[in-house]
């Protein structure tokens, strides 16, 4: 099998199980059903500080990472009072993203993690979705980017995918490995871990 290649981008404050899931599915890919798929995780610091303060050491940080070498991106969302978007709006992270979709690589995200990919300006004119409660306004903020909001659980539109609420962590770590493997070699995954 061809070897694939995710980063997991951690800005400051970012939630733990939107993090996690990434890591578990795509192992469990790797690790029981031989898929070569690695992952490495990112931060603008060797260790990062999530939502809820549980630090994570990563494996690069940005300046390491070189968009040819990977097939993905995955970012998970965050809360904006503990500081998410001062680094999930730095220019040197929205500029990564941009170099991974002209390159045609995939973005994923959840939750509010849709907003860097939308700041950067690759959502634009394209389908996408954010946190879908209290009033739908983070929604609201989404369109201000002049993306195509649509109120679903998960929104593929071409090599982006984006998702509403941290419920729906682990539909887009298993839509990013049915694009990065099969829709039947992550059916089997996805019934293996009990889904």
């Amino acid at each position: 099998m061809q070897k694939k290649k995710v980063v997991v981008f951690l800005p400051r404050a970012f939630e733990t199980m939107e993090f996690s899931v990434f890591i578990d599915v795509l192992g469990w890919a790797r690790v029981d059903y031989g898929h070569d798929l690695l992952v490495d995780t990112c931060g603008f610091t060797n260790k990062v500080m999530s939502t809820f303060n549980v630090p994570v050491i990563v494996d690069k940080t940005i300046e390491e990472i070189n968009v040819d070498e990977y097939d993905a991106i995955a970012i998970p969302g965050g809360f904006g009072e503990f500081g998410y978007y001062e680094e999930a709006y730095d220019e040197q992270f929205l500029q990564l993203i941009r170099e991974f979709n002209a390159k045609g690589k995939i973005i994923a995200s959840i939750c509010s993690g849709a907003f860097p990919v939308a700041k950067s300006g690759v959502l634009e004119n394209r389908r996408g979705t954010t946190y879908h409660l209290k009033d739908g306004i983070f929604q609201q903020k989404l369109k201000e980017f002049g993306v195509n909001v649509v109120n679903e659980p998960v929104v593929v539109d071409g090599n982006i995918i984006t998702s509403y609420c941290p419920e729906t962590a682990p539909r887009v770590a298993f839509e990013l490995l049915k694009m990065l493997t099969s829709e039947e070699e992550m059916t089997v995954i996805k019934k293996a871990m009990g889904f």
